[in-house]
């Protein structure tokens, strides 16, 4: 019997002392053992040594009966009398209900081949984005998941009985030249790995050659595959309600989107004009200028912080620092976020954002911070600290990411915050930039809902981010390749950020002058893995969010 079997075995029958905090501790390791790779780095885990994907036949009948197992014992616990354990309830209970959308409702291992390009190269990824030394056990580790990667790929052939040819296409993309990627990788690694370096060029072949096997594979079988790729207004629906516990339905979050994109658009021209004399934000000459800049940048926005009482940051939360990115990352491309936001085992560590020199050929993103690398601190440095405060978070229960709402919600909700408070009054230009990216994130309600819905294919999502952000195409291609594959995703910026400011706005009209704009951040971080329904619940007692989701249709 093999250790995942047993494991799953275990999970039938409860301890005769089960509790929630049990159920949680149990549920989030089998998580670490079973939860898909993703090109996300917000769902990014700590996997036991040794890990390895694996999606036989066997190890998904294992998760739908290990996941049943653990619905069961979450119903028979009962949900407590305080608001915090019925919220810690539900948290469980939205996790588990996860882990259903994954496997039977939107069911990317059997529709969607790039969704086996993130276990495969996507999980080596993982291995590299935290930076040197490399120890033993992480050296080992990425080479068994590049070993795997042949046996992963035939399962791929045996799962994907229902694939979509938009879905292909993007895969072919993804996989273009992915052999010499992989040894170009492989050759800048090697030296660096302890113990089994000399197996990582072999390994590494080995994948690039079934990988490029596979994309053959994937060219055969486009032909005459069905262009639909939306997950249907049902399916949409129980992302919503049982998922993210967001109480909206998706003809309200199109019209929230568009209203906030009219917001963009109307204080992006305001800003402009302002700006108007001033010439445009140069980029910052090289990477360790950029490098250079942005770490006294870190430290003058934690400055900042503290000095306008925005937001606590104890003596533990590490830094978030730019890197050069390394070759062995820039050979993979964009595979996946070039960053490292630690985990609960590396609170020691700074958090990580690799980047490339300056240039008007980076990617939409890439330029923005390399004109005032702030603007991806009050987001990306967000995540970062947002991650290592919940890391911490008392309650075991909250430690844990499971859907993309409050953490992406509170990053975005941060950027505006930050220029309200007058972080970016020295720099009209920056201010500029941070609203054309609120067009953006206004832009991607629409275009996740459509998606979804199936009003827009993924070749109309991609122009039309293209043509009104504006970005350039590569950046709205990868937008919405992610967008596709994972809905619910992209509306996870405006739409949390537009409950957080609506859970402010009661914060302050409940307290009023016992409201302390600190004491409001602190929660939200500390508590940035728990949905905004649910915190809005435990914060003012009010359950109107989350009563509303058992009449959203």
């Amino acid at each position: 019997m093999t250790s995942m079997l047993a494991a799953a075995l275990a999970l039938l029958l409860p301890a005769a002392s089960d509790d929630l905090p049990t159920l949680g501790r149990d549920f989030w390791a089998w998580r670490a053992r079973t939860q898909p790779s993703s090109s996300d780095d917000i769902p990014r885990l700590t996997r036991p040594d040794g890990w390895a994907p694996d999606w036989s036949g066997a190890s998904i009948a294992q998760r739908r009966e290990a996941l049943a197992a653990f619905e069961r014992r979450w119903k028979a616990i009962p949900p407590g009398t305080s608001i915090p354990d019925q919220v810690d309830h539900r948290l469980l209970g939205s996790a588990l209900a996860r882990v259903h959308w994954e496997l039977d409702v939107v069911g990317g291992w059997r529709k969607n081949p790039t969704f086996y390009v993130d276990q495969t190269v996507g999980a080596v990824f993982e291995l590299l984005t935290p930076p040197p030394p490399f120890s033993a056990a992480r050296s080992a580790d990425i080479v068994r998941r590049l070993e795997v990667i042949p046996r992963t790929l035939t399962l791929a052939r045996e799962n994907l009985d229902q694939m979509r040819a938009p879905f292909v296409r993007l895969a072919l993309e993804d996989l273009d030249r992915i052999r010499p990627r992989l040894q170009a990788m492989a050759a800048a690694l090697g030296p660096l790995l302890a113990g089994g370096a000399g197996e990582a060029g072999p390994a590494a072949e080995r994948a690039g050659q079934a990988l490029d096997a596979f994309r053959s594979w994937l060219q055969q079988k486009l032909p005459g595959l069905p262009e639909e790729t939306a997950a249907g207004r049902g399916a949409y629906l129980y992302f919503l309600r049982e998922v993210a516990l967001v109480p909206f339905t998706p003809e309200l979050l199109v019209a929230m989107g568009r209203q906030e994109l009219d917001r963009a658009l109307a204080f992006e021209g305001i800003a402009l004009n302002r700006s108007r004399n001033l010439p445009p934000l140069p980029f910052l000459p090289d990477a360790a200028a950029l490098v250079a800049r942005e770490h006294s940048d870190e430290e003058a926005v934690r400055r900042f912080l503290a000095t306008e009482e925005l937001l606590t940051l104890p003596p533990f939360v590490r830094h978030y620092r730019f890197r050069p990115v390394p070759a062995y990352l820039a050979a993979l491309g964009e595979v996946g976020v070039l960053d490292d936001l630690t985990s609960p085992e590396r609170l020691d560590q700074d958090g990580t954002a690799y980047v490339d020199t300056p240039s008007a050929k980076l990617g939409y993103f890439q330029r923005v911070a390399a004109r005032d690398p702030r603007i991806q601190i009050v987001h990306e440095g967000a995540h970062y600290f947002q991650a290592v405060l919940s890391f911490a978070n008392p309650d075991p229960l909250r430690r844990h990411y499971y859907d993309s709402g409050p953490n992406e919600g509170l990053a975005f909700y941060n950027e505006e915050m930050m220029l309200q408070a007058g972080l970016f009054d020295d720099s009209p230009r920056s201010r500029d930039l941070l609203y054309g990216m609120m067009r953006l994130r206004a832009l991607r309600v629409e275009v996740d809902v459509r998606l979804a819905l199936g009003t827009f294919s993924l070749e109309e999502a991609t122009q039309y981010l293209a043509d009104k952000v504006p970005m350039d195409r590569a950046t709205a291609r990868a937008e919405v390749a992610l967008f596709s594959a994972v809905p619910g995703q992209a509306i996870s910026y405006q739409v949390g950020k537009l409950q957080i400011l609506r859970l402010m706005a009661d914060a302050r009209l409940r307290q009023a002058d016992r409201f302390r704009l600190l004491a409001f951040h602190d929660f939200l971080w500390t508590n940035g893995n728990v949905p905004l329904s649910l915190q809005r619940w435990e914060m003012l007692g009010l359950r109107d969010e989350v009563d509303a989701l058992a009449t959203l249709r």
